[in-house]
Formats: C-alpha cells, sequence, structure tokens
C-alpha cells in the first residue's frame, strides 16, 4: 500500500538521521545501569566506626568541607547512618565543578574527596546526554534526537503489522534453517526483535525526553490531572526575623537534623541543603528507600523557627502527592529501570543493549537492498 512506502520513507530519514545518537545513547544506557551496584564494590571509605561521642553538626560540617574548597559553592550535605561519612556536596554551574567531600561524622576528619566529573561512570553520564559534545548543543542534539526515535518506535511497529495473518508467525519468530542468507537473518534481527522491545523502549525513549524537556514535562502533568506547579520550588521563611535558639547553645539549623533522625530513624539518609539567603528556607530530602527516588520526601523548614513550610510545587511530602505528582516523580526511577529493583535494572540495561542492535541492523538492511539492487544493474548491462 501507498502508506505503507509512505511509513517505510519517514522511518529511513528519521533512522539514519539519528541511529549514531540512538546507539551511543543506548550503549551508554546500558554501562550506566548498574553503577551504583559497581560504585558499591569500592566505596569502603563511606563506612566509619562508630564512636559514643557526639556528632559534628550541620555548621561544623560545612565550614570543615568549604575549607577544601574555599572558592566553590556548597550544594548540599548527605547525613545518613551513624556508622556512615557525612558527604559534602560542591556545585558550581560555570564554570562547572561537581565534587564531594566525605567527613568523619564524629571528628570532622576529610575522608576522601571524589571528582565526579571525572571517571568512567562521568564519563559514560556525559556520552549519554550529550554526545560529549559541549552541554549547550549536545543536550539539544540527544534531546531532539530521542524525540524523533520515539515516531521511529511508532513508524517500525506499523511496518512489522503483517499484510496477511499468515505471515505473523515470520515477525515473531526466528525460523532460520542452515540455508538461511544473512540478509534474511539480518530482517528478523531488526523486526522481531524490534517488536519484542518496542514498548519498553518507547518508555524509556519517552521517559529521557521528559527529562530533556520542560514543557513535554508540563504537558505529561497536566493532562494526568495535575494542579500544582510541576516544578521544584524552594519556599520562603515565613519568619521575618532571626532568632537565636540558646537551646545547647545550637543553632537552629544544626537542631534539624538530629531532630529529623529522632522523629523517623528507619529512614536511609537526610539530604540538607543550606540556604542560599537570609530569607530562604532550608530544603531537606528525605531519601526512604536505597536506590530508588520516587518515594523521598522533600521537606522545608523555616531557618530561623524550623516551622516547616508547604511548597506549591509537586516536590513535597510524597505522602501528599496525587496521581500526576507520582508520575513525574517515577519518570527517572522508569528510566533507569530502578522502579522495578534489580529486576527492573537487568530489563533497562537489555532493552538498552537491543535498542542499540537496531540502528545496526537497520543500516545493513538498507545496505543489503541497495547492494541487491547494484549488483542486478551490473549483471544487466
Amino acid at each position: 500500500m501507498k502508506y505503507r512506502k509512505q511509513i517505510l520513507t519517514l522511518h529511513k530519514i528519521l533512522g539514519f538521521a539519528t541511529g549514531l545518537v540512538v546507539f551511543v545513547v543506548s550503549i551508554t544506557g546500558c554501562c550506566w545501569a548498574f553503577k551504583d551496584e559497581i560504585e558499591s564494590l569500592y566505596s569502603d571509605y563511606k563506612t566509619v566506626e562508630v564512636q559514643d561521642v557526639p556528632l559534628i553538626t550541620v555548621t561544623e560540617a560545612q565550614t570543615i568541607a568549604q575549607e577544601v574548597f574555599p572558592n566553590n559553592h556548597i550544594h548540599g550535605a548527605i547525613f545518613g547512618k551513624p556508622n556512615e561519612a557525612i558527604q559534602v556536596i560542591f556545585y558550581d554551574r560555570e564554570p562547572e565543578f561537581y565534587q564531594d567531600v566525605f567527613l568523619n561524622p564524629y571528628s570532622g576528619e576529610v575522608i576522601q574527596v571524589n571528582d565526579n566529573l571525572s571517571g568512567f561512570f562521568p564519563f559514560i553520564l556525559k556520552g549519554h546526554i550529550r554526545l560529549w559534545f559541549p552541554k549547550e548543543f549536545g543536550e539539544q542534539l540527544v534531546g531532539a534526537s530521542i524525540l524523533l526515535f520515539i515516531f521511529i518506535i511508532i513508524s517500525g511497529f506499523l511496518l512489522w503489522i503483517p499484510k496477511q495473518r499468515k505471515n505473523l508467525k515470520q515477525r515473531i519468530t526466528f525460523d532460520w534453517k542452515s540455508t538461511t542468507r544473512w540478509k534474511r537473518k539480518n530482517f528478523d534481527l531488526h523486526t522481531v526483535v524490534g517488536f519484542y522491545i518496542c514498548s519498553l523502549a518507547l518508555i524509556l525513549a519517552f521517559t529521557g525526553t521528559v527529562m530533556s524537556y520542560n514543557w513535554l514535562k508540563y504537558v505529561v502533568y497536566k493532562s494526568t490531572g495535575g494542579d500544582k506547579v510541576a516544578a521544584f520550588i524552594i519556599p520562603e521563611n515565613k519568619s521575618g526575623l532571626k532568632i537565636n535558639d540558646a537551646s545547647e547553645g545550637l543553632a537552629p539549623i544544626d537542631q534539624l537534623i538530629p531532630k529529623l533522625w529522632k522523629e523517623s530513624p528507619d529512614v536511609e539518609n537526610y539530604e540538607l541543603h543550606y540556604p542560599e539567603s537570609d530569607t530562604s528556607s532550608i530544603y531537606v530530602e528525605v531519601s526512604k528507600t536505597a536506590g530508588i527516588f520516587y518515594d523521598s520526601d522533600f521537606r522545608f523548614f523555616d531557618q530561623n523557627t524550623l516551622e516547616e513550610i508547604e511548597t506549591p510545587g509537586i516536590y513535597g511530602k510524597y505522602e501528599d502527592a496525587k496521581f500526576a505528582d507520582k508520575i513525574l516523580r517515577m519518570n527517572y526511577d522508569i528510566h533507569i529501570g530502578a522502579i522495578g529493583g534489580i529486576v527492573g535494572k537487568i530489563i533497562a540495561f537489555l532493552v538498552s543493549l537491543l535498542t542499540a542492535s537496531l540502528p545496526v541492523t537497520g543500516v545493513l538492511l538498507w545496505y543489503g537492498r541497495n547492494y541487491k539492487k547494484d549488483k542486478k544493474l551490473q549483471v544487466n548491462q
């Protein structure tokens, strides 16, 4: 039919335009899938011996870490269990600077400094989100290519649908014999593999595109019934004056983490973000489950009174999240497969690996057909 030829033309044009990007993004996605599990094999420095002495305060951790990088901005600090080091995170957008300083929570000793912009996994992440190009160009290239890849998946499925029902078996099985030629095998690798992974590849591509484009994030949120602001918003303080609390001689911010641990001792950790100004609130991300992010609580406290403040954005307490809020909050965990635990990561790994094969088999499919035509022309001449 005529429409199938038009779809095939579109499929090939988009495939040639985005094939290399899809291949690189898929391969780097495979490498990223088990990042946490691999890094845990050589992260003994994150564990410390528990001591019967007071922990250093939030302010002391800030002061000690700032001495390591006095000219850089502290993004936040992660306070874990009594046997875990404090992780102080430094991040500057321009020029880009992203390093972690790990402190002994009892003595304040600097245990280790990690550069999050160098090494294997940072290299892989740069390839995945921007193909190692400068950020402004690379992120737009990857975002646009994966958006087009969604249309490639849809067009590929339409082309996969057999014209006759009797041919359905050929589209879902590898019926190879010893005499089967490589062109037929390559065709099956492209169509059969493409059919089995298309739905999951579509999910990975779509969730990745949501992270690339705020307008798509807004569309997804509103179309699923969201009524909040589809953004991360740190509210302002409610109190106008700075109040010094003489309780144990501690500033309000230094009382917050012990207070939270006392209220909820079973969480994974608390990531505290120091206020950017005298009027902004303290933001604390409460990690409840290791390896996933969607069920974290995002809590905001007046920096003078520690009164909890509600945010107009979707990132607040998980128990208050509505269906549309949860959809966006789950987006990253779905994208990396963490939503399904280790099984989900294995599935994401395999789907990414097989997705990487599609541009390769697609090019070989095109080459085989065109080479065949050229060969016939040479014979006729």
